[in-house]
């Protein structure tokens, strides 16, 4: 009776060292960060380094040879239209008698003229356009209010709107300069002409805009020769954005997409709408010494000027180009993919233990991946998966 039950206990007792010893050897569950695979919007962004651009700038040049005085300006002094004197000029005597500067002057007159004649039908275009984008804007706000009209097309309205009147205030510029450059090539005529002006006759050259001063290319009184550039000006509250993308990105990237600009220096960020995408394109040297096919994507900064006074020309930024974006997509991070045989997969988690799922993925961005097939919202899957993580290994939240 004693050896039964002495047997029977021994038995007990190598069951039970049987089952510590499966427990402490059976593999131990992974620590894992885990996260939710959901429902909400996903953009998919562009996101490359730009510089800001005067829009409309002009440069002051020497009507006539002559002798030009000091230059009083500095870069950064406010100029208005017509009234501020940017440089004085003498013409020398030699081009008073010369015939062939008389001639010369008379023929920058007629292509002034010309010039002239021709920006007239683009700025009545421009106004046209833009008073007909104006009605239509108007037209769809109404329908808008009235729930005729969808949120997209009221926003495309918009931008044909805000397109227009860029290109009608680019229209209005080109027909000041135009018209100053009439008068510029009349009074260098004038000049040229000793029946008519004196010998110490002096022409002062007026601002045809009215801006700043952005560069001074002669300062000091000397003699210039015809065309000589003496003053640049522009606007610079009339900014628009050079974004340098790759051609591979530059493809995709629609007329009047939504462009974020941030790190400006200042502290919200900007908003934009690409106006051009330059059919040309351009060869650049990365950081790294690769070749790489740039294109420029031109954005007109649609924030008010109150908002962004700080912002100058050439001042660095940061642009964020929309090219893609869907208000309700089933998502997940991209630290959760990876490939498995060519296509690509995650692990989610079922009964605390990992699962290989592959997934079909559609649109992405650096930071989340749109799910086509393979998932369902709500299902927990494994963020930054190791080698440790295998199919049908235990493993809990970090």
């Amino acid at each position: 009776m004693r050896s039964k039950r002495f047997s029977l206990w021994l038995l007990l007792a190598a069951i039970g060292t049987l089952i510590l010893l499966g427990w402490a050897l059976r593999p131990r569950a992974i620590r894992v960060d885990l996260a939710t695979v959901v429902r909400g919007p996903l953009t998919v962004e562009v996101i490359e380094e730009g510089r800001t651009r005067i829009r409309q700038r002009h440069v002051i040049s020497a009507p006539l040879a002559g002798r030009l005085l000091r230059v009083t300006l500095r870069p950064g002094d406010a100029v208005e239209a017509g009234q501020t004197v940017i440089a004085t000029l003498e013409p020398a005597d030699s081009a008073m008698l010369d015939p062939r500067t008389q001639a010369q002057a008379e023929a920058r007159v007629k292509a002034a003229e010309a010039e002239q004649a021709r920006t007239l039908p683009l700025l009545q275009r421009a106004q046209s356009e833009q008073a007909y984008a104006r009605t239509d804007l108007e037209r769809a706000r109404g329908l808008h209010a009235q729930a005729s009209l969808s949120h997209q097309e009221l926003d495309a309205a918009e931008r044909r709107e805000a397109a227009a009147a860029a290109e009608l205030r680019s229209a209005e510029f080109a027909q000041r300069i135009a018209d100053y450059e009439v008068e510029l090539a009349r009074a260098a005529l004038l000049t040229t002409d000793a029946r008519s002006t004196p010998p110490d006759a002096r022409r002062p050259l007026r601002a045809p805009i009215s801006g700043r001063v952005l560069r001074v290319f002669e300062e000091s009184a000397t003699v210039v020769p015809v065309g000589s550039r003496l003053v640049e000006i522009g606007d610079p509250t009339d900014l628009e954005v050079i974004v340098e993308t790759l051609s591979t990105d530059a493809v995709r990237i629609p007329l009047g997409a939504r462009v974020r600009i941030e790190q400006w220096g200042g502290g919200a960020p900007l908003t934009a709408r690409v106006r051009v995408v330059e059919p040309s394109g351009f060869t650049k040297i990365s950081a790294l010494g690769v070749e790489e096919q740039r294109v420029n994507v031109i954005a007109d900064l649609t924030t008010p000027v109150e908002h962004r006074a700080a912002l100058g020309d050439g001042f660095r930024v940061e642009a964020r180009i929309v090219v893609d974006e869907v208000a309700s997509a089933l998502k997940v991070p991209v630290g959760a993919l990876f490939r498995q045989d060519e296509r690509w997969a995650v692990f989610a988690i079922a009964g605390g233990r990992a699962r290989l799922r592959t997934v079909e993925i559609g649109r992405r961005n650096d930071a989340e991946a749109e799910i086509m097939a393979g998932l369902a919202p709500g299902e927990t899957i494994v963020l930054h998966p190791g080698d440790s993580v295998r199919e049908g290994r235990r493993v809990i939240a970090r």
